[in-house]
């Protein structure tokens, strides 16, 4: 029996154009996440929602824990999407994790894809003599609390994610604890202990880097690093804190996107 790759994932499209926009969720997230800057692109675009599976009301009998041991696994699902709905010149726009999972689907197919929209993406989190991020000390303390006492560390760190802007941490806060554990789990240690650095120089996808300012999570000169290292690249800074910018700063990331891509796309 075919896969009906629709609900699968949960996808819902609206819109009045017909270049397909897809917007993909961070991690603890669902698509609802996108309801201050989706609908600022339906007069132009066919937009997308969808829920990666194990998040919102995606059907989590697929959850597959050694599929999505790697993002690879997510980045297969989004190339399944585009060809299942027969999109083309997609311009895909991720938040965090999924800004890296847009990467690796754009590096393995560069003709599916027009555009990268990255919000706050991070390769890697561990620090090293070259590249901030967390120390393995404080990553493997965090994994740990992760494992031990889920609950305890969504209420940590829902206020590290919105920069202590409150309705968004509770928001947050909310999304993390409908996530059934054992998945909200896997897939935190799976993005923490990602490294995809050496993938960025493959991707030729012109992409948008809007970064956060400061974001404990993939800090400014982590998006820098990005941008950096990814061919036909450019990186706009918003001064706002956190790591949630379409949440904490929605009219500015609406800007920032219809600014890039009436550049690019005249």
């Amino acid at each position: 029996m075919p896969i009906d790759v629709v609900t699968k994932h949960n996808i819902n499209r609206f819109g009045e154009g017909t270049q397909p926009l897809i917007f993909a969720h961070g991690y603890g997230c669902d698509q609802m996440m996108w309801r201050f800057t989706a609908p600022a692109f339906e007069k132009d675009y066919e937009v997308i929602l969808f829920d990666h599976i194990g998040s919102g009301k995606s059907d989590l009998s697929y959850y597959d824990f050694d599929k999505y041991d790697s993002l690879q696994g997510y980045a297969d699902d989004i190339i399944e999407i585009c060809e299942k709905l027969e999109l083309k010149d997609v311009i895909f726009v991720g938040h965090s994790v999924s800004g890296i999972i847009g990467m690796l689907a754009a590096k393995d197919r560069p003709d599916i894809f027009k555009n990268l929209i990255l919000l706050c993406p991070s390769p890697r989190y561990t620090q090293n003599e070259d590249y901030d991020g967390f120390s393995q000390q404080d990553l493997e303390g965090m994994i740990e609390l992760l494992e031990s006492n889920y609950l305890g560390w969504s209420s940590s760190f829902a206020p590290v994610f919105s920069g202590n802007d409150s309705k968004t941490t509770k928001e947050l806060l909310n999304s993390f604890c409908r996530m059934k554990p054992e998945i909200a789990k896997h897939f935190a240690k799976v993005t923490f202990n990602s490294d995809n650095r050496e993938d960025m120089s493959k991707v030729t996808t012109p992409s948008l880097i809007v970064q956060c300012n400061p974001d404990v999570i993939a800090p400014k000169e982590v998006g820098e690093y990005v941008h950096e290292e990814m061919q036909n690249s450019c990186i706009t800074v918003f001064d706002e804190p956190g790591h949630c910018p379409h949440l904490t700063a929605p009219k500015r990331t609406i800007e920032a996107i219809k600014s890039y891509l009436s550049t690019k796309n005249k």
